[in-house]
Order: C-alpha cells, then sequence, then structure tokens
C-alpha cells in the first residue's frame, strides 16, 4: 500500500446467516447446516475504496444502508467474511452512543478505562485529564455513574476522550446529532482543525455537513457502493435516489395520450423527476432586466423559471435553493409562501414564474441556483422535474467580509448607558 494511503479497502464483504429460530442456530454451531436451512444477509458486498492520509471521507447512506458496519470493520470491531482492510495509523472512534462505557462506572473511571484501551499510560491520562473534562463541560456529573447520563452527555464525554488520544485517523458516527447546537458547533470546530492534517471518516445524514466538511464522499445503499468520488457529486446522486425510487415502481404519466417519461440523467444526476412537467429555462435578473452574471453590491433581482405541463398538475410548486461553491443551501424557498393561491396547471399549459427578492452581497465566489417543479403540500410532494445547478453567478466582495453575506447597513448608533456599575 502506498505510504500516502491512510485506509485502503479491496472488495470488502460481509454476510450475516441468518437461522430461523436459536435452536436451527445451535444445531448449526454444534453439526452444521445444509445452506437451504439458513439465510444470507449481505450487509456488505464487494466494498472498494482507498482514503488518502490528510483526507476527509464522508460516507451517506440511509438508515441499513451498512454504514455502521462499515465503520466497525476499518476500527477492526467486526471481521469482514471476505476482502481485505488495511489501516495506517491509530485509530480513535466515536461509534455508537455510549460503547464502551460500562455503565456503572463513573465518567472519571471510564475516561481511565477508554483511553487505555486505546493505549495511554496512566501517567498520559493524568495529564490530560483536565483538558478531557474542559472539552466534555458536564460538571460534577464526571464522578456519576454513566448510566445516569442524558444522550447529550454521553457524547460530550465520548467526543472529549477520542479528541485527546492523538490519532492518526478518526472514525465519526452519527452520534453528533444528539448533541446541543452549542457542543456540536464546537465538535465541528475541532474536526475542521483536525481535518488540516488527520484522517476523517465522516457519517452523517446531513449532506450539507459532507459537502462542507468532506473532500470526497461514498454512498452506500443495501450495502453496496453506489457512487464514490467527489464529495458534492455524491450527495447531490444521493439526493437525488430518494425521488428515484419512486420512479422505478411509478406508472408512465399521460398527457394527451402521449406517455410521459421520468427525467432521470444517469450520466451526471444532475436532473430528475415524475416528468409529469419540465423546466424549461431559468434566468436570474437584475432590476433592468440583464442576466445577473456578476454580483458586487446588494440589489433586487428576479429568479424568472419558465415550465411547462406535460399532463395536469394540481396543488403545483416551483422552488429553488442558491448554494454556494460547496453546496451547501445558503437558502430555500417555494412558491407554496409566495403564492398562498395555487391553481393547477392543465396539460400543455407553459407558466412563466417570477420570484423577486433582495440579494445581499454575498462572500467572493462561484454560486448556483437548482430548481425543481413539483406537486403536493410542503409536508408531502412530489418533484416532476429538479435541475441540480441550473444556472450560476458569481459574487465579488470586499476581501475583509466575514461570514457567508454581508449585512444591509440600516443604522448603528451609541447613547449612554446609564446603568450604574456593580462592585
Amino acid at each position: 500500500m502506498s505510504s500516502d494511503i491512510a485506509i485502503s479497502l479491496t472488495k470488502v464483504s460481509k454476510v450475516y446467516r441468518i437461522f430461523s429460530s436459536p435452536g436451527q442456530r445451535l444445531l448449526h454451531l454444534l453439526f452444521g447446516l445444509r445452506r437451504g436451512q439458513q439465510r444470507e444477509f449481505h450487509a456488505l458486498h464487494d466494498v472498494s475504496f482507498e482514503v488518502r492520509r490528510g483526507e476527509t471521507l464522508g460516507i451517506i447512506g440511509r438508515n441499513g444502508a451498512g454504514k455502521s458496519t462499515l465503520l466497525q470493520i476499518i476500527c477492526d470491531t467486526l471481521t469482514p467474511t471476505s476482502g481485505q482492510v488495511q489501516v495506517h495509523g491509530r485509530i480513535a472512534a466515536l461509534l455508537e452512543l455510549g460503547a464502551g462505557f460500562s455503565p456503572e462506572f463513573s465518567g472519571r473511571e471510564n475516561v481511565y478505562m477508554s483511553a487505555a484501551i486505546h493505549g495511554l499510560s496512566h501517567a498520559d491520562i493524568e495529564s490530560r485529564m483536565a483538558a478531557i473534562l474542559g472539552f466534555a463541560e458536564i460538571g460534577d456529573f464526571i464522578d456519576q455513574p454513566v448510566k445516569t447520563y442524558s444522550s447529550g452527555m454521553f457524547v460530550r464525554l465520548a467526543f472529549a476522550v477520542i479528541v485527546h488520544l492523538d490519532a492518526d485517523i478518526l472514525v465519526i458516527d452519527e452520534a453528533l446529532a444528539v448533541g446541543d447546537v452549542y457542543f456540536t458547533q464546537k465538535c465541528m470546530r475541532y474536526l475542521r482543525e483536525f481535518a488540516k492534517t488527520g484522517t476523517l471518516l465522516f457519517v452523517s445524514h446531513d449532506t450539507n455537513s459532507v459537502v462542507n466538511l468532506c473532500q470526497r464522499a461514498v454512498w452506500l445503499d443495501k450495502g453496496r457502493m453506489m457512487k464514490f468520488g467527489e464529495a458534492r457529486q455524491v450527495s447531490d446522486a444521493y439526493l437525488g435516489s430518494f425521488y428515484e425510487d419512486r420512479l422505478a415502481d411509478a406508472t408512465p404519466l399521460e398527457a394527451n395520450g402521449v406517455s410521459v417519461e421520468p427525467v432521470v440523467s444517469d450520466a451526471i444526476r444532475n436532473e430528475f423527476g415524475l416528468g409529469g412537467g419540465r423546466i424549461e429555462s431559468c434566468q436570474l435578473l437584475d432590476a433592468e432586466g440583464q442576466v445577473v452574471r456578476l454580483l458586487d453590491a446588494p440589489q433586487r433581482v428576479s429568479l424568472v423559471v419558465v415550465c411547462v405541463a406535460h399532463t395536469r398538475i394540481e396543488s403545483p410548486i416551483l422552488g429553488f435553493f442558491i448554494k454556494d461553491r460547496l453546496s451547501q443551501a445558503l437558502c430555500g424557498e417555494n412558491s407554496i409562501k409566495w403564492l398562498p393561491e395555487r391553481p393547477e396547471m392543465p396539460a400543455g399549459s407553459r407558466w412563466r414564474v417570477e420570484f423577486e427578492f433582495l440579494l445581499p452581497h454575498l462572500a467572493t465566489g462561484q454560486y448556483t441556483i437548482s430548481v425543481a417543479l413539483g406537486a403536493g403540500t410542503q409536508a408531502q410532494h412530489v418533484q416532476h422535474h429538479w435541475i441540480h445547478d441550473a444556472l450560476d453567478f458569481k459574487a465579488q466582495a470586499d476581501p475583509n467580509l466575514t461570514g457567508l453575506f454581508e449585512l444591509e447597513q440600516v443604522g448603528c448608533r451609541v447613547t449612554p448607558a446609564n446603568m450604574p456599575v456593580s462592585g
């Protein structure tokens, strides 16, 4: 394995035998069973990829996709049925909530035990205890049995331990989802700093976090690797799969007696949908009706979308997202809020929908707008045509701008507070 590769998987599979009863399992262990008397469940099937040193890899997929199984194999807490796994470097993992902690031990005792398992000496743990407790911020609960902890306190302590192990590779499962917003932000700041020099495997259902934090990503579905590559492309394909699943069993729509095929782009997955309607054009215009190519000041703009209905669409919805270069959604709107009255779109009708809004002065960079034509309600709807990155524009801002956008100045006043100084 090349010296710049931290993790390498080659045709890794994990198969579980499923028995109809405990008795059948016992008979298998004692005497063996014919293959027909058991079922096999493939948690992973021929997964192969490499992670470079210093790279951050996102792992995405639905529940039951095999993400946790994959991480346990990488961490050597689970043995693959077949294939080869190579890991170079000390690895620390935050997997299942509370994993590795004894519920009867206090938080402090669990810190000693967990750190010792990872190879730290008693003196090493003593020297880092203050830093661990400071990061966890659970106060006097550190000397209480962890069985009395909330899920958030579990995460705080577990994360505080693994970030002080001097690991070369960090593996973070979705445990951070149960933490409060302040601690989650604290963890994300640490992970961004760690990612500058260390190797990170990050599992999350939040594709925005994956795109923001990771260079590449793996998409797993039912134990198979569906896509491996640049994080933004993998995340877009994963999001598109939620609607494509509906297409597989959908009956072709009829528009004036002509079948309408679902919209699927296998090459790029830049667009998808049921096909009952289609977005024909999308433009971002300034107040003079000119196409916005460069945003160098806050201004009133119009997003103009032209769409056609191939079949009758009840309760149509037209929406859009403005995203930065990392595919983070800065904002998103749709016609449900902007147009409370939503007449149906008759088959063959063509609509021109114009969203007018004040676009703030964005940080320097390239931005895209994704648009979608759907139907239904905010909570329950289908997509007839979704286009990732339908158009793009650039923004030019002051180099000193901090954050994603500049606030529009309304005023700033200084007045005496006339408050007595205590003490």
